[in-house]
């Protein structure tokens, strides 16, 4: 039965969100307060509908419940409970379920915590909000029901796909879906005040903490999604180019645009229609990227759905949505009044700057992503892979990181070119030295590298140029936020370059007790072994890493064998010290009995995850910061 009431839980769910949308719709056309009013406590209760439901489908999958059919396609009695846990999500129904799910619980905490805007602006969101929820509900009702049953139920079932079973797939989804969810909230609070014709500092205020939200989830969704990928698929890299990982970056790089150009609006009464269009964008690339990965389009380890009758309703939702708010830009836009004014060199030229250079950069992605989608339409195979993107996309960044650097230290509305300048002086004169260090003693690495290495400095340099000369102590937590923000970022381009620059790799037929040099470690094969997991069995190296005179470091890279599904997967081993990472993959054995082994010294490449989780603090700081300062507003409102 526990089936059976998730799927009435869903029903009741989809019911009241349509509920929620027809008092939203009468009660701004009528203009009639007590209809509005009744939207609130809708929205709350469809959330937690969603939520009832959510839990049914976990319930079942922790049973082992084989008469469902998607426990049957995606777990095993012998599959470990995290695994049956987060297994409730590693499929396509699943995954769309927690989406709604989200996105109801988002919906229900907007009519239960704003209480800033005007009552017809907020019943105008929550009845956008209402839209996305229902259309998302009839996808899961009439074309991907997480509660079908089995019949007759299965002996047993498929189990979850080996490369998803991992601590990570855990924290992974619910992390992005918690970003994509908040995009959607700022694209409904987008839509509400464009209704109402409430564009306006009031209606930025209300929507930038969501966006912000999305944004702090957003980049620790990708971080851990990149060092599941890194460490997980043993392929030595932490970002592929790989369609459905552009999927995730493209909502980010939107996310990041309309974060800056909210906080101008709601601080500076400025940008308003470029706000509104890029809540509307943002929104555009996490249903996108919903499309790409359930259409059927892609072959990916992250691709749930084969079906192409999902992807079209997806596509269909997605024309819907997105058209219609383009639509309602157009017809409003001429109402948005253009807001304050201020000259190119000051940091809100600095911010556009910023933003329309993330702009082309998405384009960028979002190019490489679909063109050799649309060429195989036409019959056309193509590949678009790192290359492009390192090419195009790096000398943006390059210069994205200028304005980065420039944005903080310059004044509102107007400053002194030669004035900012000379405080740009030191970041400019530390990127300058250490270009000049790598250039003459860095081994002749590559130009962007090099680069990013120096500009990496001279960010980190520039970051904290806001703290100088103030009080410390007295300096608002959200600036703090900015700075350790940008210091991320500045910390994760070092990462990357390093990796770029200095990475070496030795791949070798290994012989039981020859040592083989990569990097500053000589690491000496001793022996294989069988293990036995809970739902696989391995074959596991000994490896001995040593580092001049040191103790040796003791790998274990194994090469894994599941029976259901039959899968091979190769487990890395990993040793992490201060200046980077000893890398090591086990893989099969040759006709003469050796082993094949991938090695790599990985300098300073943990850099990469350290500044996504300074970017993810800062806002998290900047979330508290505002939240703090405006805590007095909210009690006097309440």
């Amino acid at each position: 039965m526990t089936a059976e009431a998730g799927l009435a839980a869903l029903w009741f769910a989809a019911a009241l969100a349509a509920l929620q949308l027809a008092l939203a719709a009468i009660g701004i056309a009528q203009k009639r307060d007590d209809v509005m009013a009744a939207a609130r406590p809708v929205a709350f209760v469809q959330g937690l509908l969603a939520l009832v439901a959510m839990g049914c489908l976990i319930a079942v999958f922790l049973a082992s419940d084989m008469s469902v059919k998607l426990v049957v396609d995606n777990s095993h009695s012998a599959t470990p409970w995290l695994y049956k846990f987060a297994g409730a999500w590693g499929n396509h129904e699943g995954s769309m379920l927690l989406w709604v799910t989200i996105l109801g619980l988002a919906g229900g905490a907007v009519a239960l915590l704003e209480r800033r805007l005007p009552t017809a602006t907020l019943t105008a969101t929550l009845g956008a909000q209402a839209a996305i929820a229902l259309g998302f509900y009839a996808f899961l009702l009439f074309a991907s029901n997480p509660f079908a049953r089995q019949i007759p139920a299965a002996p047993e079932g498929n189990s979850l796909n080996p490369l998803l079973q991992d601590p990570g797939l855990a924290f992974h989804p619910p992390t992005l879906y918690i970003g994509y969810v908040g995009l959607s909230v700022a694209f409904s609070f987008a839509v509400g005040a464009l209704v109402m014709r409430d564009v306006g500092p009031a209606f930025a205020r209300a929507m930038r903490p969501w966006i912000l939200g999305a944004w702090i989830f957003l980049t620790l969704g990708i971080t851990a999604g990149s060092y599941w990928a890194y460490y997980e698929l043993g392929w030595g890299g932490w970002w592929f180019w790989d369609p459905v990982e552009n999927a995730s970056l493209m909502p980010w790089l939107a996310a990041t645009a309309l974060l800056h150009s909210v906080t101008v609006l709601a601080t500076r009464d400025g940008l308003r229609a470029w706000t509104v269009m890029l809540s509307v964008v943002a929104f555009s690339m996490s249903m996108i990227g919903t499309f790409l990965v359930r259409s059927g389009i892609l072959t990916s380890v992250h691709a749930f759905a084969v079906d192409p009758t999902r992807g079209a309703f997806i596509l269909a939702l997605l024309a819907l949505y997105i058209g219609g708010a383009l639509a309602l830009f157009a017809l409003r836009v001429g109402t948005v009044r253009a807001g304050n004014t201020f000259e190119a060199v000051s940091r809100e030229g600095a911010l556009v700057a910023n933003n329309l250079l993330l702009t082309v950069i998405l384009a960028l992605v979002l190019i490489g992503t679909l063109y050799p989608i649309v060429a195989a339409g036409f019959g056309v195979q193509l590949s678009v892979g790192p290359p492009f993107f390192d090419k195009t996309i790096g000398p943006i960044v390059l210069a994205l990181v200028v304005f980065m650097a420039a944005g903080p230290v310059l004044r509102w509305r107007r400053d002194e070119g030669k004035v900012a300048l000379r405080r740009l002086a030191v970041p400019a004169a530390i990127a300058a030295i250490v270009l000049a260090l790598f250039a003459a003693f860095g081994g002749g690495i590559g130009f962007l590298p090099l680069c990013g290495l120096a500009f990496a400095a001279g960010l980190a340099a520039a970051s904290v140029a806001p703290l100088w000369k103030r009080n410390l102590r007295r300096t608002p937590l959200f600036v703090y936020g900015m700075v350790v923000a940008h210091l991320g970022i500045a910390v994760s381009l070092a990462g990357m370059a390093s990796d770029s620059a200095f990475t070496k790799e030795t791949l070798v037929a290994a012989e039981i007790g020859k040592p083989y040099n990569v990097g500053p470690y000589t690491v000496t094969l001793d022996s294989i072994e069988p293990r036995v997991g809970s739902n696989w069995s391995a074959l596991e190296a000994r490896l001995s890493a040593r580092r001049g005179g040191g103790d040796p470091l003791i790998l274990h890279p194994q090469s894994r064998f599941f029976a259901e599904p039959v899968t091979v997967t190769s487990e890395s081993a990993i040793a992490t010290r201060l200046d980077g990472q000893l890398y090591t993959v086990l893989g099969q054995q040759d006709e003469r009995g050796r082993w094949q082994l991938r090695l790599w010294w990985k300098p300073f490449v943990t850099l990469i995850w350290l500044g996504g989780a300074l970017v993810a603090l800062g806002g998290a700081l900047s979330l508290l910061g505002r939240w703090w300062r405006e805590r007095p507003k909210r009690e006097e409102a309440e």
